[in-house]
């Protein structure tokens, strides 16, 4: 459990801390600049898979629309939804709405599996969003910024939820490499005729190879191995830890300064986590 623990927490510390990363990129061709980080992230994968004298499991077909649907909603379209609700809404709005992703996995996760949700990852949710909001400051939206914002909110849940029963029969690591593979491809057919290829600069091509190598293929396997072993459930309060990194990035690069709400906001998400993560109580045996 403390591994699959720290995996999880690795991978929200490196999505939240990639922001100014992906910031690099506001001038670049979104969907192939997409298909270029996804292409090089597949491909570590399956180098990973290969070295370690692996073969990449090949999904049945039950499994595609599920892999489809993930790329659609929590890879392309989370990405999406994640540049267009910054033009309608501040950072803090969009990271507050973001926020209540945990609480969605604590809830919805459970009733697909059909289990009632615990009140252990319901409680650590709620708490775990009260500090995103008190982290983030709220802020304003106008226009479609709201609409935005909460699909924003549910692409990053449906990033989870598409894959809790393709990643039990595949494994997290296929899983992730077929994603990758299956946005890459999807990102550079559409974006071929939408936005077109552009050659990058050197600035460009290192913030695509970091989102390529560490924010795809190590975060992407490192949450799905987390999610197969605590469940979409309790791995889904680790979310909240996003925004605390992405703020503790912000303080190191002096774009930021920290405040007493902030810090009140990232001790709100660490008590919520811990509450989240708690095991659920053995059932007595009978005597």
């Amino acid at each position: 459990m403390r591994s699959a623990i720290a995996s999880g927490a690795v991978t929200s510390v490196l999505v939240g801390a990639s922001v100014p990363v992906t910031g690099m990129l506001q001038g670049y061709p979104f969907l192939t600049g997409q298909a270029m980080r996804y292409a090089l992230g597949g491909v570590v994968l399956l180098a990973w898979t290969l070295s370690r004298g692996g073969k990449l499991v090949v999904p049945a077909r039950r499994d595609w629309w599920a892999l489809g649907a993930l790329v659609i909603t929590g890879m392309l379209g989370f990405n999406a939804c994640v540049l267009y609700a910054q033009r309608y809404a501040e950072p803090g709005f969009v990271a507050a709405v973001l926020g209540a992703s945990p609480l969605v996995l604590a809830v919805v996760a459970p009733l697909v599996a059909g289990r009632r949700p615990a009140v252990a990852p319901v409680l650590g949710a709620v708490v775990v969003v009260v500090g995103i909001v008190v982290l983030s400051g709220g802020g304003a939206w106008r226009g479609p910024g709201l609409v935005l914002a909460v699909l924003t909110m549910l692409g990053e849940a449906s990033f989870t939820l598409f894959a809790v029963g393709v990643v039990r029969r595949l494994g997290g690591v296929a899983v992730a490499t077929w994603c990758c593979f299956l946005a890459a491809a999807a990102g550079g057919l559409v974006g071929t005729f939408a936005g077109g290829w552009q050659l990058p600069t050197t600035r460009e091509a290192g913030a695509l190879v970091v989102l390529g190598v560490a924010v795809t293929a190590v975060a992407f396997g490192l949450w799905y191995f987390a999610v197969a072993r605590l469940g979409a459930d309790r791995a889904g309060v680790l979310i909240g830890l996003m925004p605390v990194a992405g703020l503790a990035a912000s303080v190191v690069l002096g774009a930021q300064r920290p405040t007493a709400a902030a810090v009140l906001g990232v001790v709100a998400v660490g008590v919520g986590c811990v509450i989240g993560l708690r095991r659920r109580a053995p059932e007595p045996v009978p005597a």
